[in-house]
């Protein structure tokens, strides 16, 4: 078959001992033809990426192939030395991955590592490299290519940054495409792009992709074929429509029933009650750094308007620099504001020195997008969660037993008191870190993309959570994502915001049904899937 150009024949992949499981992936049989996008999905320590890092040799250590082979232009990668595999690495399989800004290296010129590639596979003279780089920066559509190829990795936007990986992994025409999650911290305007560019590049150039994904929008948007891995093991493949529409087995069903829909889930219509925080005309901005940038600033936040209102969730909505994460900060005080007014309980709170912001901390918690971040590694569980209200006045024995009260609150075993942050996987960390934010009692929740990292599945179970607890405690909660299909599912009202303004501001129906804006209506136009996502329980069924 000669469009067959990579077979996974029975690979196995072994785990060191103490690990989960005895393999990261048993059995995977899979193939790659020329011109098909072959999407692998599944939850994170399903063995996706182990099973694309194979494929190169990349995998950690440790972690070795244990049986079944990878066969690739006649040969047996898993039986090639590294030196062997370098000269196939970039050359006849490039791969793009998930973080550009680790993935480049930091102190050279974006030119200078794509030609980096050329040097070492070709005989091209410098000025050839230099030409060949210009155009590659082109063909994946960055203005200004030579600007672009002088710059370094800092210099450039996360979009930006994606497209010189691909620009890098394109550089020789490989024959196989690897793409592990290359869009999962993108803006969707921005994710929408880089899908677009690779498929359009992928059938300029008759490449089989690899594109491994936990986004089922993604999937729906770019896939021809699709396999669905569960602790290591496929359990469905097949053409994308069969896969997505027509679901066999029950973890498949399951992953599908867990996606959010692009749509407003009916829930009982409110009357607003008392505005509990407040943002009036708040402004924020930013010095750039550097001496070629005295002088220049960058408005975060250009007078906003906004109130939260007792008992509701607020969407904060839009791309990368848009200003929601800094307007929630400000609304905090985690952050200071250059003019404006942040009230709280009709109280204003801007000028209030540290000490004096002390009481008002109680009334206001934060949920990060990083909960292993934001976790101290060296303390326990119980007293992460206690720290808080012991730092309040708290009896630390009361402190301790009432956070072991909390951990069952968000679903976890009492006994995970006596653990570490890393003991824990994702989810349940965010559990813990809400945990943690509602051991004050505060009156309102700020939650920052706390589900942008999750897979779909967990992510389902976080939102359930945060809708049950607000309700249960009668709390506010402002939202911050740009993810409009979770906006949809848990926000009563929506503020769009752009160039670090509010746009548009209405209910989520209002602003789903009859958006005003032309950035809302981008915004909605870019959701990855979006003609599919508004159909998945038929599908799920």
């Amino acid at each position: 078959m000669s469009d067959v150009v990579l077979t996974l024949d029975n690979l196995t992949i072994g785990l060191p001992k103490g690990a989960d499981r005895a393999a990261a992936v048993s059995g995977l049989n899979l193939t790659l033809r020329a011109g098909e996008v072959t999407c692998l999905i599944g939850e994170s320590g399903s063995g996706k990426s182990l099973a694309a890092r194979a494929i190169l040799g990349l995998l950690p250590p440790r972690v070795t192939v244990t049986g079944g082979a990878i066969a690739f232009d006649g040969q047996d990668l898993t039986r090639l030395t590294q030196k062997q595999l370098a000269r196939i690495r970039g050359d006849r399989i490039g791969m793009i991955f998930q973080e550009p800004m680790t993935a480049l290296n930091p102190l050279h010129s974006i030119g200078r590592q794509i030609g980096e590639v050329l040097a070492i596979h070709t005989a091209m003279g410098a000025t050839a490299r230099r030409a060949r780089v210009e155009k590659l920066l082109a063909d994946v559509h960055l203005p200004e290519p030579s600007r672009i190829a002088r710059s370094y990795p800092h210099q450039l936007s996360g979009g930006q940054r994606q497209r010189a990986m691909i620009a890098m992994a394109l550089a020789l025409d490989p024959k196989l495409l690897i793409a592990d999650e290359p869009t999962t911290a993108l803006d969707v305007t921005t994710q929408a792009q880089i899908l677009r560019l690779i498929h359009e590049l992928q059938r300029e150039h008759g490449t089989a992709v690899l594109f491994i994904t936990h986004d089922f929008g993604v999937v729906a948007d770019i896939a021809d074929q699709v396999a669905v891995l569960r602790q290591g093991e496929m359990v469905e493949s097949g053409p994308r429509d069969a896969v997505l529409n027509a679901p066999q087995h029950p973890y498949t069903k399951a992953l599908l029933a867990a996606v959010p829909r692009l749509a407003v889930p009916v829930r009982p219509v409110e009357a607003q009650g008392l505005v509990v925080l407040e943002s009036i005309g708040a402004r924020k901005s930013y010095a750039a750094k550097g001496w070629f940038a005295r002088g220049r600033a960058t408005r975060a936040l250009d007078g906003v308007d906004v109130q939260l209102h007792r008992g509701e969730t607020l969407g904060l909505v839009g791309e990368s620099g848009s200003g929601k994460s800094t307007l929630a900060r400000a609304m905090t005080r985690l952050l200071a504001i250059d003019s404006g007014e942040i009230i709280l309980n009709g109280e204003s709170i801007t000028q209030l020195t540290t000490k004096a912001l002390r009481p008002y901390r109680q009334k206001i918690q934060m949920i990060f997008q990083d909960p292993y971040a934001s976790l101290d590694p060296r303390q326990r569980i119980v007293d992460v969660i206690a720290e808080g209200p012991i730092i309040h006045g708290a009896v630390p024995a009361e402190a301790r037993l009432r956070a072991r009260d909390l951990l069952r609150l968000v679903g976890l075993d009492p006994s995970a008191a006596e653990r570490f942050p890393h003991e824990f996987s994702g989810g349940q960390r965010q559990r813990i870190g809400i945990a943690r934010a509602l051991a004050l009692q505060p009156e309102v929740l700020v939650a920052d993309e706390p589900v942008s990292a999750l897979d779909v599945s967990v992510q389902a179970q976080v939102l359930d959570l945060l809708a049950d607890i607000k309700a249960k405690l009668g709390l506010s909660m402002l939202f911050v994502t740009h993810d409009l299909r979770v906006a949809l599912q848990i926000c009563d009202r929506i503020a769009v915001m752009q160039h670090g303004a509010i746009v548009e501001l209405g209910t989520a129906t209002a602003i789903f049904t009859a958006p005003r804006h032309p950035y809302t209506k981008a915004l909605f136009a870019a959701v990855p899937g979006a003609s599919w996502n508004q159909s998945i329980p038929a599908a799920a069924e």
